[in-house]
């Protein structure tokens, strides 16, 4: 029985360890999302239309674009520079950081975003039955309707590559990702 005990209390060391280390991963995320505050605003919720809210998004997602631009397989030019230099714990602590914040709608033209709800079925598999994303596929509700605009865009011109994305995108005229990007918008 003693040996019993030994293990449950080594588990649960182990166990307040890693909650220890989350925490100090947060902190480490906030201090090191200062420098990114001018874009994304200073709890992750840009006030910028054309840049994206972070507060929110899933941990998978941010990791991984932060990844994409460290190794250029995402084109940004003022994101390339930023990310390179980030280490993997960067990263990660970053992206922990991000996640664990409240996001916001931006809101947007509420009779634009009408004509958008009908269209935004076919986001739901991948992006969720919300829109707010799910593993590495980002959340889209909330976001700035000219921001989106702007990725359905690239996406359609082939200018950012997802394989599916770039399939979808290219189905859909300028009037339905101007009505489709109102209504994400607008979500919360």
């Amino acid at each position: 029985m003693h040996n019993y005990y030994k293990k449950i209390g080594a588990a649960l060391l182990v166990t307040f360890s890693a909650f220890n280390v989350y925490a100090a991963d947060l902190v480490a995320g906030k201090n090191r999302a200062m420098v990114c505050q001018g874009c994304h605003g200073s709890a992750g919720v840009s006030s910028m239309a054309l840049f994206p809210s972070l507060a929110g998004q899933s941990h998978s997602y941010l990791e991984a674009q932060l990844n994409s631009f460290k190794t250029g397989s995402r084109s940004n030019a003022m994101m390339q520079p930023l990310a390179k230099d980030l280490s993997d714990a960067d990263i990660q602590n970053l992206a922990a950081y991000f996640a664990s914040l409240p996001s916001k709608s931006s809101g947007g033209d509420t009779n634009l975003a009408k004509q958008g709800k009908d269209k935004v079925n076919m986001c739901l598999g991948c992006h969720g039955a919300k829109l707010t994303g799910q593993a590495q596929v980002p959340r889209l509700a909330g976001q700035h309707a000219d921001y989106l605009a702007k990725q359905l865009h690239d996406f359609k011109s082939g200018e950012r590559k997802a394989g599916h994305m770039n399939m979808i995108a290219k189905t859909l005229s300028d009037e339905d990702i101007k009505a489709i990007s109102a209504y994400l918008g607008t979500l919360e």
